[in-house]
């Protein structure tokens, strides 16, 4: 019985010190998404509508959301793909010119 317990403390232990590791507040990996948000002359819901059918299939972009009332979208992609730049560029292509209200450098998951 004795050397049961023993092995199983000694199993569990390092098991322990992993999970510790990822729980002390700091990510294992870094974040390489990014949010940005845009100004857009959003006129209907056809113009956002446009905007998720386009820009979604841009390389890289992980999440749009459009708000009428303020007239932004607000766009999440990663950062290893595309930039903000080619974004207003996607933008300018479909008639929809943006431009940048607000840039987070990482985003929380």
């Amino acid at each position: 019985m004795n050397k049961i317990l023993l092995v199983l403390v000694i199993t569990l232990f390092p098991l322990y010190g992993l999970h510790a590791e990822r729980t002390n507040g700091t990510p294992n990996k870094k974040s390489y998404k990014e949010k940005v948000v845009l100004a857009c002359d959003l006129h209907c819901q056809g113009c956002c509508d446009k905007i998720m059918k386009n820009i979604a299939w841009e390389k890289g972009v992980k999440d749009i959301v459009c708000d009428l009332k303020t007239k932004t979208v607000t766009v999440t992609f990663d950062n290893r793909k595309t930039d903000v730049e080619t974004l207003l560029t996607a933008f300018d292509r479909i008639d929809k010119p943006a431009k940048v209200m607000q840039a987070d450098e990482e985003v929380k998951k």
